[in-house]
């Protein structure tokens, strides 16, 4: 199912499923996303003293409430994660999936460790969602506001993302699944995992050593999880060590499966990140550089 874009005048609820937030930079994006016209309503998580461990914004069972009470709202038509880091599979099995999915599709939007709420969307729900930038972090620059925005209220707009070269030319077509790596691999053996099968995959991360990349490709491959694999985006690999290292990684590892390969398409943590939906059939050009969806990925 694809969830209703936002109008102006909708409910936005930022979450914190995973990290502390910090202030500065939550400040800082609120006027952002309310001069998209939308309510804003921060939740109780954000605006929390970190929680025990203090790499969480708050307690397993108070991020899922947040983010469940978020969802269940019926006022609230897009609910996003303000930032990263890491904590959100320790909430997931806290949610009521089935109470989620009889309140009906709403927009997820987010990025980082949200991949694992966006592989719970997806796999719980039925949904597509939004891969996007995060809001309360350094990388919530202007290219980036502006691509969620058209995203979110004009999605028909982001209908062609280009960018990157070919790893491994050719030309594929399939549902748009994956995200950040780490997040991939650690998914194994939950029920969220799911699969590349039939899909086109994207993959990014941020602060991992090669021989970490390494380990986490070759664990989702000996896990059987790219099998039937249609293609594959690579975005960033910021403070991932040497560019070339990564890259003659990923010829290594994923040049084997046979299938196009697109790298350095701009996603991720960096700068002027686009918005890259999830869940939606794309036809991926990796000469040409280019993304394509079939249809927009909210109604």
């Amino acid at each position: 199912m694809r969830p209703p874009r936002l109008r102006a005048g909708d409910t936005l609820a930022l979450v914190a499923p995973a990290g502390p937030v910090p202030a500065e930079l939550l400040e800082k994006a609120l006027p952002v996303l309310r001069g998209w016209g939308v309510e804003v309503r921060v939740g109780p998580c954000v605006r929390a003293e970190p929680g025990t461990p203090r790499y969480l914004s708050a307690p397993d069972a108070a991020r899922a409430a947040e983010f469940t009470e978020a969802w269940l709202d019926p006022g609230v038509r897009c609910v996003m994660a303000a930032r990263g880091g890491y904590g959100v599979q320790r909430m997931l099995d806290l949610v009521d999936w089935a109470a989620l999915r009889a309140a009906g599709p709403k927009v997820l939007a987010g990025s980082s460790d949200a991949t694992a709420l966006h592989r719970a969307v997806d796999v719980h729900l039925g949904l597509s969602s939004l891969f996007s930038p995060l809001p309360a972090t350094s990388l919530f620059d202007d290219f980036a506001v502006e691509h969620l925005r058209c995203a979110l209220f004009e999605p028909e707009r982001n209908l062609v993302l280009r960018g990157g070269t070919a790893l491994v030319p050719g030309r594929a077509s399939g549902v748009l699944t994956g995200g950040n790596l780490s997040l991939l691999a650690a998914g194994l053996g939950t029920p969220e995992q799911g699969s590349a099968r039939d899909a086109v995959v994207l993959l990014e991360d941020v602060t991992e050593h090669v021989y970490r990349l390494d380990r986490m490709l070759t664990q989702l491959l000996r896990a059987g999880w790219f099998a039937g694999v249609r293609g594959i985006v690579l975005g960033s690999w910021a403070a991932c060590g040497d560019p070339a290292q990564v890259r003659a990684l990923m010829v290594d590892r994923l040049a084997p499966l046979g299938v196009p390969v697109l790298e350095e398409f701009g996603f991720g943590h960096v700068p002027s990140s686009p918005t890259v939906p999830l869940g939606v059939p794309v036809t991926l050009d990796a000469d040409a550089g280019t993304l394509t969806f079939d249809s927009p990925a909210l109604t």
